[in-house]
């Protein structure tokens, strides 16, 4: 049974209420032992994954914002791997390359950014791979999440083969649940001048925050300052808590 997911809020709550416990040495309490710290931003590592025919090359500037926005290096993960192969066999990279920034940087889990089929094996990662406990948040770029008839350009791919509308990789990856997962948070970014995701609305997952931007092509849902701004906050949002409860 899956366990239902609760407000983001509620965490933060219960910290608020153990720090008013003691008023006197508590961080709100004047002259207190953290007065006059201020609070450091958490920012959860990130892992790109591209799209088909394209490469790590093509996170370039989404990177760069990162970087300016105050993310390490070693916060920013990309990779190439071979595109024309299932996303099933990517997903097994992105477990790899997971487990490899938890270690390295300590953190819990990693936020996942996707542009166009790399949606498609970050999903199957969360999903059959065991990695809904290693990541907060998924987002997807233009995401062929329902298919696309662009895939019927190259079907002695594997690869495309799966991104084909109504494949039985997209059936199963969809089954009964879009945004799979207890801690896992989905988010999908969508344009109505895409001229490679075929139907456009493809990228849109139940159970997900669900966005259409601007006219956009398809490369610019990764390229765009606005989507990004938009990207970067929902990274940054709390992530989720999920407390123990008595059945």
């Amino acid at each position: 049974m899956r366990v239902p997911r609760l407000p983001a809020v509620v965490l933060p709550a219960l910290l608020l209420l153990g720090a008013c416990a003691d008023p006197i040495t508590g961080p709100g309490a004047p002259g207190g032992r953290l007065a006059g710290r201020k609070p450091q931003p958490t920012r959860t590592p990130i892992l790109f994954v591209h799209g088909w025919n394209s490469s790590a090359a093509t996170w370039t500037t989404m990177v760069g914002r990162f970087k300016r926005d105050g993310w390490t290096d070693a916060q920013l993960s990309t990779f190439s791997y071979p595109t024309s192969r299932s996303n099933a066999e990517t997903a097994a990279l992105i477990a790899t390359k997971v487990d490899s920034i938890r270690l390295a940087t300590g953190a819990p889990r990693v936020a996942i950014v996707t542009h166009s089929m790399g949606a498609l094996s970050a999903r199957y990662y969360v999903r059959f791979l065991k990695g809904d406990g290693k990541v907060d948040a998924l987002v997807s770029l233009g995401g062929p999440n329902h298919g696309t008839t662009s895939a019927y350009l190259c079907l002695s791919q594997a690869a495309c083969q799966e991104m084909a509308p109504g494949s039985g990789f997209l059936g199963t990856l969809n089954q009964d649940d879009e945004t799979w997962g207890t801690f896992s948070r989905y988010a999908t970014w969508r344009s109505p001048c895409d001229e490679v995701i075929n139907p456009r609305e493809s990228p849109s997952l139940v159970g997900a925050s669900n966005t259409t931007t601007a006219c956009l092509t398809h490369s610019q849902l990764k390229e765009d300052a606005g989507v990004y701004q938009q990207v970067r906050d929902w990274v940054t949002a709390p992530p989720i808590t999920v407390l123990a409860t008595a059945f």
